[in-house]
């Protein structure tokens, strides 16, 4: 099974954000074709969650998992150390104050 690229998969993700109405902005491009990403999702009311990708070792499944979420000055400074380890990471910010991400639904939970 070939897998996508990281750029296809983030401009995919934003199309669907943009058909819900939900704004989110590339705030670091990584590389382009396998690099990781994490979502921020900003609440607008200086509140923030941050969104990895990680593996379930036991079932092998993947799954969007919380890096960190509180003051939105706390997630950016962990957006910012991860970034410090990995330069070929990706961070798309989405703002929805709802808090309406969409990581959940088919096609991109797993």
């Amino acid at each position: 099974m070939s897998r996508l690229t990281t750029d296809f998969w983030v401009s995919a993700y934003r199309a669907r954000l943009r058909l819900a109405d939900i704004p989110a902005f590339v705030t670091a491009k990584g590389d382009a074709t396998a690099g990781a990403v994490l979502v921020k999702l900003n609440t607008l009311d200086g509140q923030a969650r941050c969104f990895q990708r990680s593996y379930d070792l036991m079932s092998g499944e993947r799954a969007w998992v919380t890096l960190a979420e509180g003051d939105e000055r706390d997630v950016d400074a962990s957006i910012a150390k991860q970034r410090g380890f990995d330069s070929d990471l990706w961070v798309i910010e989405v703002e929805d104050r709802a808090g309406r991400h969409l990581l959940d639904e088919d096609g991109l939970a797993s």
